[in-house]
């Protein structure tokens, strides 16, 4: 059974991020003075009491407003509401209601699900004297909080915890095992259209402005039996052109998704091929040693066969240092080849996770000694002893030597190269160790 979920909604800059992340004991949710960091939906779990949920952290709720990017916000806020079991409607208790704050209660007092009143800001407990100005609201009695000092967050969460258990939610919720995708890439290169692609819906906000997605968010979805959790990431740029803070809370956000993917899928814009910013991303997935697939999107736009001949092979060229990548070209914007990544996933991820029989990886190496082919350092003769595999996810193989500070970088690059022809590994990397063993 889903873990139950309570959404955050709200309008912008009333705390809703400072609340989730004080509720959930993290710093996932970005938060910033500035309006509008918020923009998708993000999900965070916290317990309280022993009793498991859901907290999704949505963009601010701005009704009257008629900008095309902030329609995309409130729409991103609403399909939360809808999917929630529990919504928090928070305002600010330093400016009072305003008229955005009315008709969101309106439309809240219609859905027919438990809302709990949230006046955040309240740092000051004597002035919770001033909360008779929120009943005309019609959603009960306000809860008096303050996001930054937690005060009152006590007591709300033991209602809240009350109403998941009124309603049947608070099953225990086993461990379900998922394969983690990153969808990573330089801006707008369409990280976010595949995303939707992938999860079938319109789970992140898709904008032609490059850096829309600032946090990174996951989607659970189910592909031909097996469970994904998908995370679309902000893209990913040079830091020393990071110049709002914002932007680079969205890269250490991005960073943290690349640390626990096992399968990293790089996004490259087909119509620019590959760009320094692009070899500096798959940099990134191949020094944290996650599996990765290369994408190349808007490949329907790129015109005649000698440009996608000649995009391939630069690609071949400036991502050689991840060669064992497969590539695969679509378009995310009509989800032609979209079946063909799932593939490719799969594939990388079977290799990542992989285990090499010890048998076999031995009479491998035996075949490379018998053509004599060893590193050599004034009279000293490296001389492997055995390999076994010690580590999955990526693969690792720990070779016993005689000498293993003779061991070069070309000497590893060889023995890898000679692996791949031999075993199954697309999509991984490796990492190869030596120990002595006289």
């Amino acid at each position: 059974m889903a873990l139950p979920l309570v959404a955050v909604v709200g309008r912008p800059n009333v705390g809703k991020s400072t609340f989730v992340n004080k509720i959930a004991q993290s710093n996932d949710a970005i938060v910033h003075e500035m309006r509008g960091v918020t923009r998708d939906r993000s999900y965070h779990e916290a317990d309280w009491n022993g009793v498991h949920f859901m907290l999704v952290d949505t963009g601010g709720i701005e009704v009257s407003t008629d900008d095309d990017f902030q329609k995309s916000i409130r729409a991103q806020a609403y399909e939360a509401k809808d999917q929630a079991d529990i919504i928090l409607f928070m305002v600010d208790g330093r400016s009072g209601v305003q008229t955005d704050d009315e008709e969101v209660a309106r439309l809240l007092k219609r859905t027919g699900k438990p809302v709990f009143l949230l006046v955040n800001k309240l740092d000051d407990p004597s002035a919770e004297a001033e909360l008779w100005e929120y009943y005309p609201l019609g959603l009960g009695e306000p809860w008096p909080v303050s996001s930054v000092h937690g005060h009152g967050t006590g007591d709300l969460l033991d209602a809240i915890v009350d109403a998941i258990r009124d309603a049947g939610l608070d099953k225990e919720e086993a461990d379900t095992p998922a394969v983690n995708i990153a969808i990573i890439g330089r801006p707008n290169a369409g990280k976010s259209s595949l995303t939707n692609k992938m999860t079938s819906g319109e789970r992140s906000i898709v904008s032609p402005v490059a850096g829309t997605t600032r946090d990174a968010i996951d989607t659970l979805v189910e592909h031909d039996g097996q469970l994904y959790r998908i995370v679309d990431t902000a893209g990913l740029r040079q830091k020393s052109k990071i110049t709002e803070s914002v932007e680079y809370f969205g890269f250490v956000r991005a960073m943290r998704a690349i640390d626990r993917a096992d399968v990293a899928v790089l996004v490259i814009d087909g119509t620019l091929g590959v760009t320094n910013e692009d070899q500096r991303v798959a940099n990134y997935a191949a020094e944290r040693g996650c599996g990765l697939v290369v994408v190349l999107n808007k490949w329907d736009i790129v015109e005649g066969p000698e440009a996608k001949e000649k995009v391939r092979f630069d690609l071949e060229d400036e991502l050689v240092f991840v060669s064992y990548a497969p590539v695969v070209a679509i378009s995310a914007l009509t989800g032609k080849g979209v079946e063909r990544v799932w593939k490719a996933v799969k594939e990388a991820f079977q290799d990542y996770s992989s285990t090499l029989p010890t048998a076999r990886l031995n009479r491998w190496l035996a075949e490379i000694q018998e053509t004599g082919h060893t590193v050599t350092r004034g009279k000293t003769v490296l001389r492997i002893k055995y390999v076994t595999q010690t580590g999955t996810c990526p693969p690792q193989l720990t070779f016993f030597c005689n000498r293993p500070d003779v061991v070069t970088d070309n000497y590893e690059r060889f023995l890898e190269n000679r692996l791949r022809k031999a075993f199954s590994l697309t999509g991984t990397p490796v990492r190869f160790k030596f120990k002595k063993k006289d």
